[in-house]
């Protein structure tokens, strides 16, 4: 009888339950034994793990969030960290360990899986910015909140005459922007990987109130520059180096009211965009995910993320997973700018 680990790394995200309930079953189905450890690498490196039954992942599916909790903690900080997470995989008598999480908690399994642990990696992150699969879970419920609420400040923007900015998640690409931008009919969408000026902002927005249409939408990621310069707050670096994002939205507002004299408010969505029931898609895509990983592990193919590429689920090597961001291309953008104004 194989025994496996699994734990959910980095921050929550609709559909970790989902990949729970695929994991747990395919692994009966093998009549294996599945090990759930808490809190990320923080339950590797601490030992701290419960048992994932048929009956403890029972009516999880809707649930938001992830039952074994998660962290961000990074096990590679040090070869003591590393030995400490190997000698306790020994120690659990694990034959492998799936790692759902994004970048650094799929990059630490690649460096682990170099060590000589038995590592698959599911990809989980909202912002969709995976390379080697075509989609993540979380996305397609966080385009469906933000869009949401796009459509009800539409309202009051209206009634106010006012320009409104939504700040919305996307560290290093704009994904959900995008996507809920153009879902909502916002009049302006600002994303990471495409530099658009405060004068062409505010031009935009000038021109619609020249035309009498006197409210505006600007929907911008929160990993947006403006002049190259992304906006952090004070808060520490988490473990992987990454400064906390934030600001954006408010910096923007302030421009617009300032060069073009119109009232200007910010809504920040945060964690909204990750909480919450996941959407019928993501529970598919992560049940989905959950059962091919436990396929990986039975055919021994380690060292791999399980991706969706068109309709097939397939793997694809994790250090080629994690070696850059999948990034919204410019000529995209180009495309959407039609929208605009």
């Amino acid at each position: 009888m194989k025994r496996i680990g699994v734990l959910t790394g980095g921050g929550d995200c609709p559909g970790l339950n989902a990949v729970l309930v695929g994991i747990v079953r395919k692994a009966l189905s093998y009549d294996w034994e599945v090990l759930g450890i808490l809190k990320g690498w923080k339950g590797m490196l601490e030992n701290l793990t419960m048992p994932l039954t048929r009956d403890s992942v029972s009516n999880i599916l809707p649930r938001g969030g992830t039952i074994i909790k998660t962290s961000r903690t990074n096990p590679c900080k040090s070869e003591e960290d590393m030995n400490k997470v190997i000698s306790n995989y020994k120690d659990m008598g694990l034959d492998a360990l799936i790692c759902i999480g994004g970048d650094d908690t799929l990059g630490a399994a690649n460096k682990l899986h170099q060590k000589g642990l038995n590592t698959i990696g599911v990809p989980k992150t909202i912002d969709n910015d995976l390379s080697g699969t075509d989609r993540t879970f979380g996305f397609d419920t966080a385009i469906n909140i933000a869009t949401e609420a796009i459509d009800r400040l539409h309202t009051t923007a209206e009634s106010h005459n006012r320009v409104l900015v939504i700040e919305l998640m996307g560290r290093h690409a704009g994904w959900i922007a995008l996507y809920a931008g153009m879902a909502g009919g916002a009049d302006v969408i600002l994303i990471p990987e495409v530099q658009l000026s405060l004068d062409e902002i505010c031009n935009i927005i000038t021109q619609r109130h020249k035309k009498n249409r006197d409210f505006s939408i600007v929907a911008v990621a929160e990993g947006a520059t403006l002049g190259g310069e992304m906006i952090a707050t004070d808060a520490p670096k988490d473990e992987f180096g990454h400064v906390i994002l934030g600001g954006i939205g408010k910096r923007v507002s302030k421009e617009i009211e300032k060069r073009t004299g119109f009232e200007t408010r910010t809504v920040v969505l945060g964690y909204l965009q990750r909480g919450g029931t996941p959407s019928a898609y993501d529970r598919y895509l992560g049940l989905r995910f959950g059962l091919k990983a436990v396929e990986l592990v039975e055919e021994g193919d380690f060292g791999k993320m399980v991706a969706l590429r068109g309709n097939d689920f397939v793997s694809v090597p994790l250090a080629k997973a994690v070696e850059k961001n999948r990034v919204v291309e410019p000529e995209l953008y180009e495309l959407v700018r039609v929208f605009f104004g």
